[in-house]
């Protein structure tokens, strides 16, 4: 840490960084620390910096502070409190508020069904409301579109191939599968309104449950689209890592804000389409976990598409590794 940038944040927070612990977590090489300052205020530092030759691109903070910024008077008590920015000596900085250690996994079914439900005020309170004009309106399409372009590219050998030695009996599955999967997919593509603020990128390492409130960060991916998309990107995230079924997440939501079937079926089909797409490729450089994690999220949502949509169960998943 350059000793100019902690000097500034030092200004900027108004009081002295007696202790600073790194926040591990998420895909990106950016620094994170947990900051106690003089006298015991907490605050949260995120820089992002110039990464090294041949790593992958770290996501510009300018965008995720130009979110937060819009975001905020729409999110409330969902998104913590913004401290203040700077940029120096090529450094990006945001400071907000400290929410704490990680607070999930484990996801005991008390936890999961408070942050189900706090997800689903999260979204009714955004139900319909107009949202900022510089936020996307048509992200969560492109999820839409991947079981099309793995059966035009002929790129599902690939995601076949993920079983090894059961490789065979994932083609056939699969070949039994996309035509279901490729239709019902379209159905986020052309998703009806009203539409909600999305997050995006729900996941255990953006996410605090403060007692019964989910509070979320990272707001780099935040769009409006039908809450059925970051509903369901939730659900397969939670139970990927050992969390109650994304059956029980729905119907702890819906018992706040009802899920419309179409566009819940085409999220579950095109966020299976996607981690059929990605989670084969090749490591990125800097990010070591990331396939790892999409591997495991394939499974959960592949699995929970087969049993909603009736299909064979995918039992070659066993054999697709971590």
């Amino acid at each position: 840490m350059p000793a100019s940038v902690r000097a500034e944040t030092e200004r900027r927070l108004g009081s002295r960084v007696v202790r600073a612990t790194r926040a591990y977590g998420g895909y990106a090489a950016s620094a994170t620390f947990r900051l106690v300052l003089a006298g015991g205020r907490r605050a949260f530092f995120k820089g992002a910096y110039p990464p090294p030759p041949g790593s992958a691109a770290i996501f510009p903070v300018a965008h995720e502070e130009r979110n937060y910024r819009a975001v905020a008077p729409f999110a409330g008590r969902h998104i913590p409190r913004q401290l203040g920015s700077f940029r120096l000596d090529r450094w990006h900085v945001l400071l907000m508020e400290d929410l704490g250690p990680a607070t999930m996994p484990p996801w005991t079914s008390e936890k999961t069904r408070l942050a189900s439900r706090s997800y689903a005020r999260f979204h009714r309170r955004t139900l319909g409301v107009a949202l900022p004009r510089g936020l996307p309106r048509t992200q969560h399409q492109r999820f839409g579109r991947y079981w099309a372009e793995l059966a035009k590219t002929r790129a599902l050998e690939h995601t076949a191939a993920l079983a090894g030695r059961r490789r065979d009996e994932a083609s056939e599955w699969l070949d039994v599968a996309l035509p279901v999967l490729r239709d019902l997919e379209r159905g986020l593509v052309s998703a009806r309104r009203p539409f909600v603020l999305l997050h995006f990128d729900t996941r255990s390492d953006n996410v605090r449950l403060i007692g019964e409130r989910l509070v979320m960060f990272d707001w780099p991916f935040a769009s409006v689209g039908p809450a059925e998309f970051d509903t369901a990107a939730f659900a397969q995230a939670v139970a990927a890592e050992g969390g109650p079924p994304p059956e029980r997440i729905l119907a702890w939501y819906d018992e706040l804000l009802p899920l419309r079937a179409r566009e819940l079926d085409g999220s579950i089909a095109g966020i299976a389409g996607y981690f059929a797409s990605a989670s084969w490729r090749a490591p990125l450089p800097g990010l070591p976990r990331l396939r790892s994690i999409q591997r495991r999220q394939f499974k959960a949502t592949l699995g929970w598409a087969a049993r909603r949509f009736a299909l064979p169960e995918p039992r070659w998943l066993d054999a697709v590794a971590d």
